[in-house]
């Protein structure tokens, strides 16, 4: 594996499994770094991009959905929009914690 696709393929990990995709980066980032071939600071910087990068996404994400409740094809009704935004002023803060956790952490972000 050459340099460039390292840390492209790290990067390109990284982002994918901070959006709500369901991807899982530490594994890619544990093998390239164990195969001492690489840097070990540009995979991590690498890394910590794309999950900023990812971070910012869910951000914007979830900044705008409101703005598609009224389609057709938006997977949550109303009355499901309106119960999570009362259990996020409930548990807001702490509900990140849970953000972690496959299947479930990606959508609480957003």
């Amino acid at each position: 594996m050459t340099e460039t696709t390292a840390y492209a393929g790290i990067f390109t990990s990284s982002f994918l499994a901070a959006t709500i995709l369901p991807a899982q980066s530490e594994a890619g980032l544990a093998l390239l770094i164990s195969s001492g071939t690489h840097s070990v600071i540009l995979l991590v910087f690498f890394a910590s991009l794309g999950n900023t990068l990812g971070a910012v996404v869910n951000w914007y994400l979830g900044r705008g959905l409101e703005t598609f409740k009224s389609g057709k094809w938006f997977p949550v009704g109303e009355r499901q929009l309106e119960r999570a935004g009362k259990w996020y002023g409930r548990f807001g803060h702490w509900s990140l914690l849970l953000s972690w956790v496959p299947i479930i952490g990606d959508p609480i972000t957003v």
